[in-house]
């Protein structure tokens, strides 16, 4: 019989991130960017007491254990507040992506049974066409003061801080099971209709110390972070939660991630560290090349930036050292990933090589960080050494990996060995790092965003003048990737490239849109009959996209 150890039994609940920080952390602070440009300057401190308010306020809007509470809203203090409150009473947080298809959003809504939403006020008309469609939701909740509310037509319309308003900011949380569900994300939907993962307090908890990890992010009481990454991507990947663990100071920039505002945002605060995908970057980078005479960037205190979402090309990774002296941290992983897997730090090994060889490593997806296994088989289903020249799969396990989509029974997502597979195509070398070479599902990233390639081309063949389609990502300086639609046309039929596109407008989300449209006689196809976009890639690998003005 085991020896049972003889330590307490404490639940790793998302409530003790926020008793911690407010604890022994409480003056650090909480920086605020709301609507109609209002800065608030908060703290951990107040961030807990208001969480109280909110959670005391949750059951005057039906909102009990289990039930899924949605959030249309940006990186403010307000929406940080929920992500707390909601999961420290047992509910869950469904943060919605704002930037998919209105029809996306709705499926989303209705598939969680969304009983409540929170919204920014950019959003309330947006909520007042969608709601027609949303079969769950019962009630509304403008996050604003008073005096800020919307007239909108919106059943069951509150307003956030009248909520709070006569709520006590003292709350008991509840001694949870840690299993318990805390908050919810859905994928893209590049393949079929978004799915749903459903995170718990201990995934959470777990992966928030890695996060803090020295050789995750390195996360810690003396940084200030710019949190440029969103709060509906995949819970900003982590960083909400982390700095409540750690004491770090939050930057919450709202709906502004233009390059003055992120550059203004981290001089004003001393911001040590941020993250966001490599479209945020270029912008930053573009506003300081621009204004190189008027900026003092001696005046930049900023370290490290992580770079996720898409691959930080290697010359991101160059400008950042040499124009900031900032070091790049690449990190993979993926919504079902909680997000982060792994990270390209250095190695003892690196110390003292010249940059042209570190920037070779910081271009890498990086090292898996502990808590998670991360392999890639080759397609028979056999595991790949890791020598750097075996490419297979890539495929995860850990404890803050999806074990199966909402909807769906637990483990149903794995194979019999607990694997998940990614989808991601990639091999590893001898020191653990990752190098991804090609994605396994046709989907292109654009500015951390995906795009759906299959479902583009599908759109296009309804158009009664087009017999074939194929959609392909082409290189573009600042989205990194941007859809390339290539057409068929029936016999005897004509359409123009600006036909077309006005017809898509009306199927697919505006940032979806290819960027051009070529016209050919005939696709390459495998022998199944099924698109052959390997040779797509190779053809039109040097097109030049008529956005791409670099």
């Amino acid at each position: 019989m085991s020896l049972l150890g003889l330590m307490q039994k404490r639940s790793l609940l998302i409530s003790g991130l926020l008793t911690h920080a407010a604890t022994y952390h409480g003056d650090v602070e909480i920086v605020s960017h709301l609507y109609g440009g209002e800065e608030r300057r908060s703290n951990w401190r107040t961030v807990a007491k208001r969480a109280s308010q909110l959670a005391h306020a949750l059951p005057s809007l039906d909102v009990g254990e289990g039930d899924r509470v949605a959030t249309l809203a940006w990186n403010t203090d307000r929406h940080l507040e929920l992500y707390y409150a909601v999961a420290g009473v047992g509910s869950v947080l469904h943060t919605v992506n704002p930037r998919l298809f209105p029809e996306q959003i709705a499926y989303i809504l209705n598939h969680a049974a969304d009983g409540v939403v929170f919204f920014d006020l950019d959003f309330g008309d947006l909520l007042v066409k969608l709601a027609p469609q949303l079969t769950s939701v019962k009630k509304y909740v403008a996050l604003c003061r008073p005096d800020q509310m919307p007239a909108l037509d919106l059943p069951n319309l509150h307003c956030y801080e009248s909520l709070l308003a006569p709520q006590p900011d003292q709350y008991e949380w509840p001694a949870l099971d840690e299993e318990t569900a805390s908050s919810m994300c859905y994928t893209s939907g590049t393949t079929g209709n978004p799915k749903g993962v459903l995170y718990s307090h201990r995934s959470t908890l777990l992966h928030s110390f890695g996060i803090c990890a020295t050789d995750g992010l390195a996360l810690c009481a003396r940084d200030s972070v710019l949190l440029s990454v969103p709060m509906f991507h995949v819970n900003a990947w982590g960083i909400p939660y982390a700095s409540a663990m750690c004491g770090a100071k939050l930057v919450l920039p709202g709906s502004g991630l233009t390059g003055d505002r992120l550059y203004a945002h981290m001089v004003k605060e001393g911001c040590t560290f941020s993250l966001g995908v490599p479209t945020v970057w270029l912008s930053l980078f573009q506003y300081i090349e621009q204004n190189a005479k008027q900026l003092d960037l001696q005046s930049l205190k900023l370290k490290r930036v992580v770079v996720g979402g898409s691959a930080a090309p290697r010359a991101m990774i160059e400008k950042f050292e040499n124009l900031l002296g900032v070091f790049v941290i690449q990190a993979w992983g993926m919504t079902e990933t909680s997000p982060v897997a792994t990270v390209a730090n250095l190695l003892p090994k690196h110390q003292g090589i010249d940059l042209q060889t570190r920037f070779d490593v910081q271009a890498r997806q990086g090292r898996a960080i502990f808590g998670v296994e991360v392999a890639v088989f080759g397609a028979e289903g056999q595991r790949l050494p890791h020598d750097g020249q075996s490419v297979g799969e890539i495929r995860v396990r850990g404890p803050w990996v999806l074990s199966g989509y909402f909807g769906n029974e637990a483990g149903s997502a794995l194979d019999a060995q607990g694997w998940f597979s990614t989808g991601d195509v990639a091999y590893i070398d001898p020191d653990g790092f990752v190098q991804i070479t090609d994605r396994s599902k046709d989907v292109i990233k654009s500015g951390g965003e995906w795009i759906s390639s299959i479902d583009l081309e599908n759109a296009a063949v309804g158009h009664p003048s087009v017999q074939e389609a194929a959609v392909i990502g082409v290189a573009h300086s600042k989205w990194q990737e941007r859809p390339l639609l290539i057409v068929i046309k029936k016999p005897n039929q004509d359409v123009t490239p600006e036909e077309l596109l006005a017809y898509l407008s009306e199927r697919v989300a505006r940032w979806w849109l290819p960027d051009d449209v070529v016209f050919v006689d005939e696709l390459p196809h495998t022998a199944t009959g099924k698109l052959l976009k390997t040779k797509l890639r190779e053809r039109f690998k040097d097109f030049k996209l008529s956005t791409d003005k670099a």
